[in-house]
């Protein structure tokens, strides 16, 4: 049995490292899809500021489980980093913590990307990205039932900035950068001058705080500083906690209010891409504080949780299956899945839009019908339901997802590794799994480099010397 276990394990890696190095090595003959990078010069900044227009809009929509989502992102952190760290143990104390919650792929910007578009289209670096106007967001679901919505960006220059990046102007740190921006990201934002008003920085958020006019849906990000991502665990804890502290003894901000405190993605990209989070907020019942939830989620948990909470139509996209968390599923009637993460990693793209530029843009599923029973946007039906039908006809992706399936048995794990299957024929065999994993199953480096150098067979005599 120890055996069969262990070589189990050296076929899956063997399977991971054949994909990585298939991806690395097909990417020679690729063109990135790439788009022309905003870098206004500071007098230009300062001129647009002065013109911008801000939104302070608020409502009281209802919902199964909370009224306001508030997600907090922080930067590149190793789960047991993360969860050794004294504020981040607090922090715990007060919520209910998620050991088996992931990134979808690394590095920073396409989980962003991912967290409220549902899918992160193949793009596998941090460069200047503008998805177009026909992609939906998480943004156009919560629009049909009123509920507004936000993200405030620590040192944001000013609101609705659509720079690369905008640093602290004495020591020129990178403050504000536009890759953790999640919505920043699709021009069915940016394109709209209404919604850009809802994209502001720290000040307005203390204003909203202050005057009681925060949306019911929201995403925080701090600096480069605070997030972690130019600093260590140990400040950004710090940083958090003093952020979040206060926060969690205001009244006005708790009142049914369900915070997800998360990273973005882990710093080792040589093994699984788990990262640590906590559910926060005066929506937690009492006694699942200092509790800990097993339930497997992904970055598209931070889209199906608000569709279920508010019944909300999907996008088509990973959103379309991603658990909910559970204790909303509880109360959503929503039945999670179980999801087998042996063999998953989360840390590499797969072969699509972003990545190679002959690729289209895949459509989403428009006869989805999510965890709550919703079927896909009416709008978005409109809007790709001819474009859908031509790609199912083409086997262009599989019927409920964009991405390819990280779930290996023995069987095709072995013959993946001997055949080095090519991403069409990966493609075509995800459409026949079930669903459980969201992103490209390769490993990018550390282990894998060593491995890569070995056939199976060399690997499978790894497995025995390690039994003799």
């Amino acid at each position: 049995m120890k055996f069969v276990q262990l070589a189990a394990t050296v076929a899956a890696t063997a399977a991971s490292v054949a994909k990585g190095a298939e991806v690395s090595s097909s990417s020679k003959s690729r063109v990135p899809r790439t788009y022309s990078t905003v870098s206004p010069e500071p007098t230009d900044i300062a001129k647009a500021a002065s013109n911008a227009t801000t939104n302070h809009f608020t409502s009281d929509v209802d919902g199964a489980a909370f009224k306001r989502l508030v997600v907090v992102w922080l930067e590149n952190t190793d789960y047991d980093k993360a969860a050794g760290d004294s504020d981040m143990q607090w922090l715990s104390e007060q919520g209910i913590t998620l050991d088996n919650y992931w990134g979808v792929t690394h590095p920073s910007e396409p989980n962003y990307m991912a967290s409220v578009g549902g899918d992160y289209f193949a793009l596998d670096d941090d460069r200047f990205i503008s998805l177009p106007a026909n992609v939906s967001t998480v943004v156009d679901l919560l629009e049909t039932k009123d509920i507004t919505w936000g993200e405030y960006q620590e040192n944001l220059p000013y609101t609705g900035f659509q720079g690369f990046n905008y640093s602290d102007q004495t020591t020129f740190q990178n403050n504000y950068v536009r890759k953790h921006n999640p919505l920043m990201l699709y021009e069915s934002v940016t394109n709209n001058q209404t919604r850009l008003g809802n994209i502001k920085n720290f000040t307005l958020f203390q204003e909203d705080l202050e005057k009681e006019t925060l949306p019911q849906f929201i995403h925080i990000t701090p600096n480069m500083l605070n997030d972690g991502h130019d600093t260590t665990i140990r400040y950004a804890a710090n940083w958090t906690r003093s952020f979040l502290e206060p926060l969690l003894s205001n009244d006005y901000f708790m009142k049914d209010t369900l915070i997800v405190l998360t990273f973005d993605e882990n710093d080792t990209y040589s093994v699984k891409n788990q990262v640590f989070t906590v559910l926060l907020g005066g929506a937690i019942p009492d006694e699942l504080k200092g509790t800990t939830d097993s339930t497997y989620y992904d970055q598209y948990t931070l889209i199906s949780t608000p569709e279920a909470n508010w019944d909300l139509p999907c996008l088509g996209r990973n959103d379309v299956d991603a658990n909910v968390f559970e204790f909303v599923a509880n109360k959503t009637n929503v039945s999670n899945k179980v999801v087998d993460t042996t063999f998953k990693v989360n840390n590499a793209t797969y072969v699509g839009y972003l990545l190679d530029d002959t690729i289209p843009l895949p459509a989403p599923n428009v006869s989805a019908i999510n965890m709550n029973g919703q079927p896909v946007l009416k709008a978005i039906q409109e809007k790709w339901g001819s474009v859908y039908s031509e790609q199912i006809s083409e086997s262009y992706f599989t019927s409920t997802t964009t991405t390819v399936s990280g779930s290996y048995t023995i069987s095709n794990a072995i013959v993946t590794a001997s055949s080095h299957a090519s991403a069409n024929s990966t493609s075509q065999n995800s459409s026949n799994s079930s669903n459980s994993s969201k992103s490209y199953s390769g490993s990018s480096v550390g282990a894998a480099v060593a491995l890569s150098a070995l056939p199976l067979g060399g690997l499978l005599g790894v497995a025995v010397a390690f039994l003799l």
